[in-house]
């Protein structure tokens, strides 16, 4: 097809996919939200160290989405003609840099400061995600590299918030931190030793984001993001602080939960990709109910450990089939504005999260943990009927 202003020479289908390269960006999308959840299990502990409240030391994840946000259009915006290979090697550095510096933190400000450069990596390579995929495999075999690299993620929540939970129980917060580091000198590694050279043809500009943004399908998919993400991490910033106290599951039973939400997410990204690949609006709008169900089942059972425990691991395969769905959706929303509309897609989701910590913040330091949980409920209903009503009459018209 054409170059258009961000359809940074993805030609799909010019060659043979490069799949090892798809699974080094997997590695790299594993290291980044290890980093990123491992203050969701660790919440207590460092709050508990660092003299601050639980509320406070969640704006930890509020850090990183804030910078994530502005990250991944201003280097879509300023990377020019720069290879995409040394960018992605260049943010596995930065990841690096993070967790030595949050392992290192005498106190929340540092704290912030180490999770900001985290924001930087994790936006930015959000940002080139789907136009990477676009590039590296034919367009008919995009969906499943997506998958693949998404499935990083998925892992990433089966291993995180439990191991880190365990490790920080065994070592203390400070060396887990230490130790995800070694999760990125592996990243970058075998980075460098499978990416090609990925050089742009066409420089994106802000023309192309207009573009992209302005697409009715670009637009419904970020809206009912922003809602469903929202509503996902106001609840799981604070899921210990809520276990501990409505269920009041002790610390080994908090890490088993958090292993099944983890377990479960891997089986839902892999449900995920099938269905999208079919209707990305079926799978959007189906993990999204699935969500408010589960939120609505702990505010009316959460009392009940035998209730609460299912209902995390349903929860956890929900989730997992979320980002694959949306950015499949996001693809074929503008597949001629790939580096755009998957910046604008990663700053949604930053900004969703960063809301989210920040509302979750509120509402349990103002009322209690139950209170999240609820505004889960309602934001990720509203994102799935928006989706399953605007977006499949979308679909229908596709075809």
């Amino acid at each position: 097809m054409p170059h258009t202003a961000s359809a940074v020479t993805d030609n799909p289908g010019s060659s043979p996919a490069a799949w090892w390269a798809v699974i080094s960006l997997a590695l790299g999308a594993f290291g980044l939200v290890t980093a990123e959840f491992l203050p969701i299990s660790l919440l207590t502990p460092m709050a508990s160290e660092l003299n601050a409240s639980n509320g406070a030391v969640g704006q930890a994840i509020t850090a990183t989405a804030v910078v994530a946000a502005f990250a991944g259009p201003l280097v879509v915006l300023c990377s020019g003609r720069l290879d995409r290979r040394m960018i992605i090697c260049g943010l596995m550095i930065v990841l690096l840099l993070s967790c030595v510096l949050s392992a290192w933190a005498p106190n929340i400000s540092v704290l912030l400061i180490a999770r900001g450069l985290l924001g930087f990596s994790l936006g930015s390579f959000w940002a080139m995600m789907t136009p990477l995929a676009l590039r590296l495999v034919p367009s008919n075999k995009v969906p499943k590299a997506i998958s693949i690299i998404l499935m990083g993620i998925s892992l990433a929540t089966v291993f995180a918030a439990p191991l880190g939970a365990f490790l920080g129980e065994l070592w203390g917060w400070r060396p887990t931190f230490l130790a995800a580091s070694g999760i990125a000198i592996v990243a970058l590694a075998i980075q460098m030793l499978t990416l090609p050279k990925l050089p742009a043809n066409v420089a994106p500009n802000l023309a192309s984001f207009k573009a992209a943004l302005t697409r009715r399908a670009v637009a419904i998919g970020l809206t009912a993001g922003l809602l469903i993400i929202s509503g996902h991490f106001a609840a799981l910033t604070f899921i210990r602080p809520f276990l501990e106290e409505v269920p009041r599951l002790d610390v080994p039973t908090v890490s088993l939960a958090l292993l099944a939400f983890g377990v479960s997410g891997f089986f839902g990204n892999l449900a995920g990709g099938a269905v999208a690949a079919r209707s990305p609006a079926w799978a959007v709008s189906s993990c999204a109910f699935l969500i408010s169900t589960v939120a609505l089942a702990l505010i009316l059972f959460g009392k009940q450990a035998d209730v609460a425990l299912p209902a995390i691991a349903l929860w956890g395969f929900a989730f997992g089939a979320f980002p694959v769905s949306i950015s499949i959706w996001n693809a074929r929303a503008a597949t001629d504005h790939a580096e755009s509309a998957g910046a604008l897609l990663s700053m949604t989701f930053q900004v969703a999260i960063a809301a989210g910590a920040i509302l979750g913040g509120l509402l349990i330091d103002s009322f209690n943990t139950l209170a999240v949980i609820i505004y889960a409920a309602v934001a990720a209903g509203a994102g799935a009927a928006l989706m399953l009503v605007q977006g499949r009459a979308i679909e229908r018209r596709r075809t």
